[in-house]
């Protein structure tokens, strides 16, 4: 007799091999160990249901390992704190690392935990990117919203704010975009150029 469920599922575009139980619980509950995801669902949990929440923990948990591992080898926050010097007065931030969280935002800063959350996707790109959107979320440990004054220091203490900021919309609009876009027009895009223009 087949499984009710697959064996495996693709999440990110990382294969996880899936065991899944049907128990005597009240909600899914799963850990993910060594390329594996175990799941125990409720007995009387539609499988249409159980695929769809098994597909955003899986999601979740996924994401969560590659930011233990992302944050175990890179110090973002020596980085903070090397922009951090940059200001009049360096500001104080209790934690940084980055995150793998989907969001809107490239970057956070929680004032109640003085802590700050960097995208991931962040680390590939140049590094003067990378650095203005620490020196933005440092900037919010002293100006907690966009007013003027916060432009003001943002500028000062990182003179390439406003080309960062062109370059992540830029980013922001192909990342949008991509699967629209014709397939030439895209080769066209990835290929590596010889010449700027």
């Amino acid at each position: 007799m087949a499984s009710e469920f697959p064996t495996a599922l693709t999440i990110d575009g990382v294969e996880l091999r899936l065991r899944v139980e049907r128990k005597a619980v009240k909600n899914v509950n799963a850990r993910m160990g060594e390329g594996a995801l175990q799941v125990s669902i409720p007995q009387r949990l539609e499988r249409a249901e159980a695929m769809r929440i098994i597909d955003v923990l899986a999601r979740r948990l996924l994401r969560r390992q590659r930011a233990r591992q992302i944050n175990a080898e890179e110090d973002v926050a020596a980085l903070a704190r090397r922009v951090a010097l940059r200001f009049p007065q360096p500001p104080e931030v209790q934690r940084v690392e980055f995150t793998t969280i989907t969001s809107s935002c490239w970057g956070s800063y929680s004032p109640r935990t003085r802590s700050i959350k960097i995208s991931a996707a962040l680390r590939h790109m140049p590094p003067w990117v990378l650095e203005a959107v620490v020196a933005h979320e440092l900037a919010h440990a002293i100006h907690p919203n966009h007013s003027p004054a916060f432009w003001a220091l943002l500028r000062s203490v990182y003179p390439d704010t406003d080309r960062a900021r062109a370059f992540l919309e830029g980013v922001a609009w192909l990342a949008r975009s991509w699967e629209s876009l014709p397939s030439v027009e895209r080769a066209q895009l990835a290929a590596e150029r010889e010449e700027q223009p």
